[in-house]
């Protein structure tokens, strides 16, 4: 069990245009989330559609594949692990935030991000 580690892959849809920054050191970071979808078939068996929402960070080369490529809406594939961390606001309220630091991504589906046929 040595071997076991934080991981996590996701296929999803982007839910929104990435927010990309450029820190005074020079990195660059990528913020976005994705939808995962997973069906199943209540106790009337009728299918029910629960969608999971996914905080994503990406830094580096793959922050500059997401500002190029990745939009709204455009289904994507992603490595990376698990990152919690927390922060207060302006009102003094603690929040607490998961989030996945992407070490890889796929592009997925057409060209123009609707995946439709090409």
């Amino acid at each position: 069990m040595s071997t076991l580690r934080n991981k996590v892959q996701l296929i999803g849809n982007v839910g929104n245009a990435p927010e990309i920054k450029n820190l005074e050191s020079g990195k660059k970071v990528a913020n976005f989330s994705i939808a995962t979808n997973e069906f199943y078939k209540d106790s009337n068996g009728e299918k029910v559609q629960d969608t999971q929402w996914h905080n994503i960070v990406a830094w580096g080369k793959i922050a500059d594949i997401v500002e190029s490529y990745v939009g709204k809406g455009k289904e994507i594939a992603l490595e990376g692990k698990l990152s919690s961390r927390s922060y207060e606001t302006s009102e003094g309220e603690k929040r607490y935030v998961t989030e996945v630091i992407a070490s890889e991504i796929l592009l997925l589906g057409s060209k123009n991000g609707n995946n439709a046929d090409e």
